[in-house]
Formats: structure tokens, sequence, C-alpha cells
């Protein structure tokens, strides 16, 4: 069976030093993994580039989208080989531009050589001025320019081939899923948290979520709205588990006993209690949040300070320093902004004071908090955890 060529390219993972291999492997098992769909695919790492075959029946943009996707993927290109042979890599060059402009409205062109296997005869100028005399001969059409070419064809000689190729579709980059522990993301029905929650995972995390919802004040839908949100991440993290909590008890004490000035910083408390919690009982060593500064009265400076301080865990805020609008144009990227912007209430919508606190002092916090029990309200919501496993 005729199989397809792709070079994927890791970023960071080149960077590590000593403990490459072991970075090296995992992103081989991820890209693996998403490769499994195509029966007889095949990867393999041969001087720091990862050689990708999988049956040409499959489509190429599919196949392209399933590596890029795969965290630490810095790009990918569809590429055909050839032999350590100047004459045959200038064929097989030209023939490939043939291909190439009968796809595409291509005039001009310009050949990059690349001597990676410095035992090869011939020198990375003299490969693209001898492959591109090649390309004119073939393609009477195209003509070159170095300068601002229609199409770059690279040739790439190394060890055991040379190869030859045209695009680097660009991939997320970071590093390999799994290979900086696990994180548990308070994940809302919002545009913030997905983003974090990706964030963090192109960073190497493995990622659960806690869903806090206020049934009925929230509706079912509400929920499912949260899982498709996570459905999309799952497309990038595989399977990932969500716990779901009923939150509801705990803002009715709240409510009742507590400044309605308050109420969303306390609620805000009680959910990192819970959620800390959570992340112990299933390995996370850290919390995540969507929270960026200042953008609500919940995540100012003072805010987050008192919220933290229930908290021995340490709790990452990928998105503390960035605009709303580019927090917004990367959940487009990833494909979570469209399902976000749903109009379906979520907990953090339910008894919503009109002027809330912006500056707490953590005393007049803790003196509120004062009139709740609050080991035993944390106790009953991580008693009505639902864990809910969510697959892309």
């Amino acid at each position: 069976m005729e199989k397809n060529l792709y070079i994927v390219r890791c970023g960071e993972v080149a960077l590590k030093g000593m403990n490459k291999p072991y970075f090296e492997r995992v992103l081989l098992e991820r890209v693996c993994r998403a490769l499994e769909v195509y029966e007889d695919a095949e990867a393999k790492w041969i001087d720091g580039l990862m050689f990708v075959r999988v049956p040409e029946k499959y489509n190429e943009d599919e196949v392209i989208a399933s590596c890029v996707r795969v965290f630490g993927v810095a790009s990918v290109s569809p590429a055909v080989e050839a032999p350590k042979d100047i004459n045959e890599i200038g064929r097989i060059a030209g023939e490939y531009m043939l291909k190439v402009i009968e796809e595409e409205d291509i005039k001009t062109f310009k050949v990059k050589g690349k001597r990676a296997d410095k035992s090869f005869a011939v020198e990375s100028p003299e490969i693209a001025r001898q492959v591109g005399g090649m390309v004119l001969k073939a393609c009477k059409v195209l003509s070159v320019d170095v300068h601002r070419p229609d199409c770059v064809l690279t040739v790439d000689v190394r060890r055991e081939a040379a190869y030859i190729f045209r695009d680097k579709i660009k991939g997320f980059g970071g590093l390999p899923l799994g290979t900086n522990g696990k994180g548990m993301i308070l994940m809302s029905g919002g545009i913030d948290s997905p983003v974090a929650a990706f964030m963090m995972a192109k960073r190497g995390m493995s990622i659960e979520a806690v869903h806090f919802h206020s049934y009925p004040y929230t509706s079912q839908r509400a929920q499912r709205k949260v899982e498709d949100l996570v459905r999309v991440l799952a497309g990038y993290m595989g399977t990932v588990k969500m716990h779901v909590i009923n939150l509801l008890p705990i803002q009715e004490e709240i409510v009742k006993n507590c400044p309605e000035d308050e109420t969303t910083l306390l609620v805000r408390r009680f959910m990192m209690r819970i959620a800390e919690q959570i992340a112990i009982k299933n390995g996370a060593m850290m919390l995540i949040t969507g929270e960026d500064l200042g953008q609500v009265a919940s995540q100012t400076a003072e805010a987050l300070v008192v919220t933290d301080s229930v908290v021995s865990m340490p709790v990452m805020r990928p998105l503390i320093a960035m605009d709303k609008v580019d927090i917004m144009d990367k959940a487009r990227e990833i494909g979570t902004y469209d399902i976000s912007i749903q109009p379906y209430e979520d907990c953090c919508t339910v008894f919503l004071p009109k002027h809330p606190v912006t500056k707490p002092k953590r005393e007049r916090i803790e003196k509120s908090e004062s009139a709740l029990d609050v080991d035993a309200l944390v106790e009953a919501a991580v008693a009505s955890e639902e864990t809910i496993e969510i697959r892309p």
C-alpha cells in the first residue's frame, strides 16, 4: 500500500538537553495516538525530525490536522522522498512541481537547499542551483524569482534520503501533554476558562475540570454547554474528566447570612476550597482559573489575594495579563468561542449583587464567613460530586 510522507517538527522539545529523549518519546506516543484512526499509519524519529507515513487513501488535510493538534508539534510538511543522487532529486522535484502547478496558479519559484548530511558531495547552494535548473526544464511555465517567489521548494538532504517539500503548516507548539503533571481547571461556560485550560495543556499539563452548577436556577442546558466546551478541548487533550458540583446550598447560605456586596467573593472562596479537595482526590497538583486581572469585581488584585488565601495549592492563571480581545481571538482559534457565547446562565450569575466589593479586606471577609459552617458546607458539596468522562 502506497503511503504519503509527512515531516513533523517539534518546537521546544528540541531544546530540552539531557531530557530531550523523554520529551521525544512522549511526543511520538501522542502523535501515534492521534494517528490511530488511520489504518497502517506509522511514525518514527530520524535525526531530530519525525517522519509520519499514512496510506495515500486518507485525506491529506485531515492527516495534517490530526498532527498539528498535538501539543509539542511546531509544524508539518507533506513531503516526497528521493534517493541521495542529485539527478534523481532534480527529477523527482520536477515531478513534484508539475503536480503543484496543476492545482495552483504558480508562476515563480525558488529552491532552498539544505545539506544536513555533510557527507553528501553537493553543497547547499549548489543543490539549490542544480535542482532549480532541472525544475525549470520540467516545468516550462515557471520562472525563478529569488526575492518574492510564489513557491519556495525545499530540498533537505539527510542521512537516509533527500526530502522535498514546500509547505510548513503551523502547529500549536508547546510541550507534549502529560510531561508537566496534572491541573484542575475551574470550568465555567464563559470564554475564558476553556482558553486557560488549553494554554496550560499546551505547556504539557494534563487537565481535569470541575464545574459548578446551581440547578434549578441554572438549567441542564447550561451544563450541556460546558460539556460541549470540554468536548472541544478533548479534541486536543483526549478524554477529559469533568467533576460536577452542586453549589446552590452554599449560595443560599451565603445570601441568608452574609453581606450582599460580598456574595460573589464568598462564593468564589468556596469554589476554590471545593476545587482543591477535588484536585487532591484526583492527583492534581494545582488549580487553574480563567481569571483576567481587573476584568470583573472578583478579579481585582485585592480580590484574587483574598480568594487564594483559602487554599494551599498553587493557582495558575494563564490569562492574567491578557486583553479580553486577545482571549476572544484565541477562543475562536481553538474552536470554543461560538459555544461560549451561547446565552445560557452559569452559577456565577445567580444571586449576583448590584454593587460587589472590589477591594475586599481579608479580615472582613473572614468575619462574614464566621456566620457559616464552612467545613460542613464544603464537605457536603464535595459529596455531591458527579464525574463525567468527556471524549472528543
